[in-house]
C-alpha cells in the first residue's frame, strides 16, 4: 500500500512539473517593424481589433475584417519610430492589413508580434495601435 502511494505521488509531482508554465519559453509568430515610411504608406484596409494581451515579450492582437478565410491576409504591426514623452512614454504602432478577398465572411484571427524592440530606458512604455484607438502598457 505505501508503494502505491509513493507511486502516485512521484507521477502526480512529475505531472505537475510539465505543466508549468515558462515565459522563457514563448515564442513571437511575427516581427514589429519600426519604420516611419512603413507606418504611413503600408496598407490599410479595414479591421476591427477586439483584443490585446502581452505575454513576454509577444503582444497577441485578435483581430477581425471581411474576407473569405483570411488565408492570403498580409498582416504587419508597424512603428512610427518616435517615442512620445510622457510617463510612462508611448509608441504609435497601427497594424496594417492588406486584403484582397472578396467575400462577405467575417473572419477573425490573433497572432503574435515580437515586440522586444521597442523598449526604452526604464521599465515600461504604453503601446497605441493608432488604427483601433486601443493602449496597452508593455512592462518589462
Amino acid at each position: 500500500m505505501k508503494l502505491k502511494i509513493l507511486i502516485l505521488s512521484f507521477l502526480f509531482l512529475g505531472l505537475s512539473a510539465c505543466s508549468k508554465d515558462n515565459d522563457d519559453n514563448i515564442t513571437c509568430e511575427l516581427t514589429t517593424i519600426v519604420s516611419p515610411e512603413t507606418y504611413e504608406n503600408a496598407p490599410s484596409d479595414i479591421l476591427t481589433v477586439n483584443d490585446l494581451e502581452i505575454n513576454g515579450d509577444c503582444l497577441k492582437i485578435n483581430f477581425s475584417s471581411g474576407g473569405c478565410n483570411g488565408n492570403s491576409w498580409e498582416v504587419t504591426l508597424i512603428d512610427s519610430g518616435t517615442i512620445l514623452e510622457s510617463n510612462p512614454p508611448q509608441r504609435n504602432l497601427r497594424l496594417s492589413l492588406k486584403n484582397e478577398e472578396l467575400c462577405y465572411a467575417y473572419i477573425t484571427k490573433e497572432l503574435t508580434f515580437d515586440i522586444s524592440n521597442l523598449k526604452v530606458d526604464g521599465n515600461q512604455i504604453q503601446l497605441n495601435i493608432t488604427n483601433s484607438d486601443d493602449t496597452i502598457l508593455y512592462e518589462y
